[in-house]
């Protein structure tokens, strides 16, 4: 799969962890997190922008084979991750727009591996991004970052490009009021689907990847 990616990530800020969560305990001496950047810039005109997401071993043992996937929410939208795959319309969880599914192989020892992630941003949503950490066969998650989300509590609809911090949710410009109005604790609560993947509710750090993969698209 070949990507082109056109926004720029040059000002992104530090990688964080914030919104992530171990899950399954993983083999003994790998402790696998991921990173996103603290700041992300949207072009107003085009909504484009570009997302650094890194996996990292901070163990003292190599991780074995796993998998990264990268998930969208709401006005946050992946358009490519390169050298990753997408995951069919099908197999998305409930309430995600889009995904990807990136095999790292097996890291090692304090080794981090990052990916490129191409993506739009209706600035008149919300959005939030996914990382889940998986071990190739799908039957453990051993971290999972978000869905967290990035956003501005001060819009700036007519400068060039809006910036965005992680953790922080979005204040949309929506016609009519300033808020995109929230419609309850049951949007953030997604059920298992029948393909077996979906996001379910764990505590305060957000929602987290279940422990069923996703089916792998079709070949053509």
């Amino acid at each position: 799969m070949i990507l082109s990616f056109t926004a720029s990530a040059d000002d992104q800020g530090p990688g964080s962890s914030k919104g992530g969560k171990a899950m399954d305990a993983a083999p003994a001496g790998v402790k696998l997190t991921t990173l996103l950047p603290e700041k992300i810039s949207v072009d107003n005109s085009s909504k484009k922008t570009a997302i650094t997401a890194t996996v990292k071993n901070e163990g003292t043992k190599a991780s074995g084979e796993i998998d990264l996937l990268v998930v969208g929410f709401d006005g946050l939208k992946v358009n490519g991750v390169q050298g990753c795959s997408a995951i069919g319309a099908k197999d998305l969880p409930p309430g995600s727009n889009s995904g990807f599914k990136c095999s790292v192989g097996a890291l090692a020892a304090g080794r981090s591996k990052s990916y490129a992630v191409d993506a739009t941003y209706d600035l008149s949503k919300a959005g939030k991004i996914c990382l889940p950490v998986m071990s190739a066969d799908g039957k453990e998650t051993f971290w999972q970052q978000g869905p967290v989300p990035f956003g501005t509590t001060n819009p700036s609809p007519n400068a060039p490009a809006t910036p965005l911090l992680l953790g922080t949710d979005n204040k949309p410009v929506a016609p009519g009021g300033d808020t995109l109005p929230r419609t309850g604790a049951g949007d953030d609560v997604l059920p298992l689907g029948a393909a077996g993947a979906a996001l379910i509710a764990a505590g305060a750090a957000g929602l987290y990847w279940s422990q069923r993969r996703p089916r792998q698209p079709l070949r053509g």
